[in-house]
């Protein structure tokens, strides 16, 4: 039986909300979750931390396999363990996507697709690089031509 995750956490803390996080806030969980990275081939580890609507932070890693179409990224794994947890299509309200990059690290073809199946297309997307600058974007921007159910 999955708990009710609003319930639950104001039952625990004397019926208050949790607040909004920021951008930074959120880019900061990232960042300490990618030393969770399971990297022995690339040696590249990246973190992902999305903010859901009733403002709990979901955190994944990537995961690496010899067989490297099995490599699951970063936030993939934050997604599905979402899903896993009880969340829906809809309840992801904002992303941080952390690497130790020159650039910005965006999220790959895949994520980019799984994103604009359960995301909403305004949502924010952090993202960092090594200087630990954010760069703001939307999935709509980083994805502009998305497949959609409106394809099928």
């Amino acid at each position: 039986m999955l708990y009710n995750r609003e319930t639950d956490y104001t039952a625990s803390n004397g019926g208050k909300r949790r607040p909004t996080m920021d951008k930074e806030q959120l880019m900061q969980q990232a960042r300490s979750i990618k030393q969770h990275a399971y990297v022995p081939y690339s040696k590249f580890p990246v973190g992902a931390a999305f903010l859901m609507t009733d403002d709990r932070v979901i955190t994944g890693v990537n995961v690496e396999n010899v067989s490297f179409g099995a490599t699951n990224c970063a936030e993939r794994t934050a997604m599905f363990t979402a899903m896993a947890e009880g969340y829906q299509k809809g309840d992801f309200k904002a992303v941080a996507v952390a690497g130790d990059t020159e650039d910005f690290l965006p999220p790959c073809a895949i994520c980019r697709q799984v994103m604009a199946e359960l995301c909403p297309p305004d949502m924010p997307i952090y993202l960092t690089n090594a200087k630990g600058e954010i760069s703001t974007h939307t999935l709509r921007e980083i994805l502009p031509l998305a497949f959609t159910d409106l394809d099928m």
